[in-house]
């Protein structure tokens, strides 16, 4: 087996290290946020505004498949480089058995009860009469399809974290790419409707699925998919758990900040309001996974670096990582605030939503410039295996913020003052993870020389 993409992690200049990982990363996760985003452009351009208000109520079960994805991904790929890091590839691979073993149990549960009971969840998430039959005709396609989407995030996730994060980034690309081919396809030349876009991506999902499987087979694999491996051990299972807790919490919670923002949307403003709700949050989330993928390409060289006892290279890939999340942060500010028809328009050509979803893109993205370097120092706790701090700012921000400023502001303001939620919560949130990466160095809790 190759060792010179662990020994770059140790040796290579950092900026350089940050800029191989971190691109890859970046596309990734810029991938993930297209398959939310095409579908919804196709089926706007393509079935009209109810269907994305429909489709917006499927945010929060997709998401809640997210964070699954997230709680073995995460987990497994902070473990895993910490373990190449102590020169323990066997741990290494054992971690990454176990957790696709994890993916096939966690699919049973997140495909069974939703499709029990798809109705009733939709109608409790907000769905009227008119937007029900599109969520419901997505979420039959897509729930059974979950196993799909959590393998491939823990493929995704252990490629990038054994030192092949540009094989990772080819992965998703051949799956955005085929999504875009089969949408049109399926949506207007077999006129399937909401449907057909759900099984456009499923099928990309299964392409890519193969894809990534292929290379832990391979013998050329730093970390290969061991048979033996696949049965659960109980150290490695809670060592998967514990690291992956937080961005699961982080994920729910937006599951749960969806759910609230649906109903408060409906309530206040009507089918519309939830479908430009929609369409402000995966614009936010293109934002959002940006970042997340500089983050992402941060933690193996964090989590690395931190095993072989590197802390002055742990501090300065933080920094780097730091500056160019908020760069990303500071752009989409801008844009958001300066052509939020431009953005709105790729979705919808109805006029009513245009104005409603660009008034939302305006306020919500306010505070947005902050959030990179928030996203960045809660995913550096990850990284480094401080789990208890992490899990805290992820409850912190989504639970002790912006759902309830989501639900003050609302009751105060309307419409309004829930798309102002999420520019209180990015202020409040950023400043208590500096708080907390001040008070870890300066109590001398975490190495870092930053």
């Amino acid at each position: 087996m190759k060792d010179n993409h662990i020994n770059d992690l140790e040796k290579e200049k950092l900026w350089k290290l940050l800029l191989g990982y971190a691109t890859p990363a970046v596309v990734g996760m810029l991938v993930q946020a297209l398959y939310n985003i095409i579908d919804r452009i196709f089926i706007g351009q393509g079935v009209g505004a109810l269907a994305i208000s429909g489709l917006t109520f499927t945010l929060p079960v997709m998401m809640l498949i997210f964070a699954f994805g997230m709680l073995l991904g995460i987990g497994a790929a902070a473990r895993i480089s910490i373990f190449l890091g102590k020169r323990r590839r066997n741990l290494a691979e054992m971690v990454l058995g176990n957790t696709v073993t994890l993916a096939f149990i966690t699919a049973i549960f997140t495909t069974i009860l939703p499709l029990v009971f798809l109705d009733e969840l939709l109608l409790w998430f907000g769905a009227s009469a008119q937007t029900l039959p599109y969520a419901r005709e997505y979420l039959e396609i897509i729930i059974p399809g979950s196993l799909l989407q959590i393998l491939s995030f823990c493929f995704i996730f252990a490629m990038r974290a054994s030192g092949y994060p540009a094989k990772a980034m080819l992965v998703m690309l051949s799956g955005v790419g085929l999504n875009c081919v089969l949408d049109p396809i399926f949506i207007w030349g077999l006129d399937m409707g909401i449907r057909g876009a759900a099984i456009a991506t499923i099928i990309s999902l299964l392409v890519s699925g193969i894809y990534a499987l292929t290379h832990f087979t391979s013998k050329r694999s730093v970390v290969r998919l061991q048979l033996p491996y696949l049965r659960l051990r109980g150290h490695i299972v809670w060592s998967i758990l514990t690291i992956g807790f937080s961005p699961f919490i982080i994920d729910v919670g937006s599951c749960v900040k969806m759910f609230v923002e649906n109903r408060v949307m409906e309530h206040n403003g009507g089918d519309l309001a939830v479908g430009a709700c929609g369409i402000v949050l995966s614009l936010a989330l293109l934002g959002v996974f940006l970042v997340i993928g500089i983050a992402q390409g941060m933690q193996p060289i964090v989590g690395f670096n931190q095993g072989a006892g590197r802390y002055d290279r742990v501090g300065g890939i933080l920094r780097l990582s730091i500056i160019s999340a908020s760069v990303v942060t500071v752009i989409g500010c801008a844009v958001s605030l300066l052509f939020p028809e431009t953005l709105v328009r790729l979705f919808t050509n109805d006029a009513e939503l245009i104005a409603i979803a660009a008034i939302g893109l305006r306020l919500s993205m306010l505070m947005f410039w902050l959030a990179g370097s928030q996203i960045v120092i809660g995913m550096f706790f990850q990284s480094i295996g401080l789990a208890g701090p992490s899990i805290f700012l992820s409850i912190c921000c989504q639970f002790l913020f912006y759902i309830p400023a989501t639900l003050i502001f609302a009751a105060l303001w309307g419409v309004t003052g829930a798309w102002l939620a999420m520019a209180f919560s990015d202020a409040a949130a950023t400043i208590t993870v500096w708080l907390f990466l001040w008070y870890y160095v300066r109590k001398k809790k975490i190495v870092l020389s930053i």
